[in-house]
């Protein structure tokens, strides 16, 4: 089972520690989806790790939905969270909802909800934030 955005606010609730991991690709979430990781994270962090970068701001939203996609390809339970990159909702509200339902579309995940109603998808974007 999936674990949902509900599942997470439930275990907080009743003081379960919740882990969180950095992932960028689907092997690497399988083993951490395995292991009973809760949530993955694909950070912009990237731009470091894997990209060589001295900083995150050459990390784009084409790199985050990538690697995103990855990550949900190789977990099956985990809760996925993509980072918004630099510039990506500093514009306005509007580019940062339709820069978060990119990422959530990558995912694979809560997209057709989110695309069903101008709430569901602000709540939804809230949460890729």
């Amino acid at each position: 089972m999936r674990i949902t955005l509900t599942a997470l606010q439930k275990m907080a609730q009743e003081g379960t520690r919740i882990t969180q991991l950095t992932c960028y690709d689907a092997s690497f979430a399988a083993v951490l989806d395995n292991a009973g990781v809760e949530t993955l994270l694909i950070g912009d962090s990237l731009g470091n790790v894997l990209q060589g970068h001295e900083s995150t701001l050459p990390v784009t939203l084409r790199d985050i939905c990538y690697h995103t996609a990855n990550v949900a390809r190789g977990a099956k339970r985990a809760f996925i969270i993509g980072d918004m990159p630099f510039g990506t909702f500093q514009t306005s509200p509007e580019d940062a909802l339709r820069n978060a339902a990119q990422i959530m579309a990558a995912a694979g995940r809560c997209s057709r909800r989110c695309a069903s109603s101008p709430s569901a998808a602000s709540r939804c974007a809230v949460t890729s934030a």
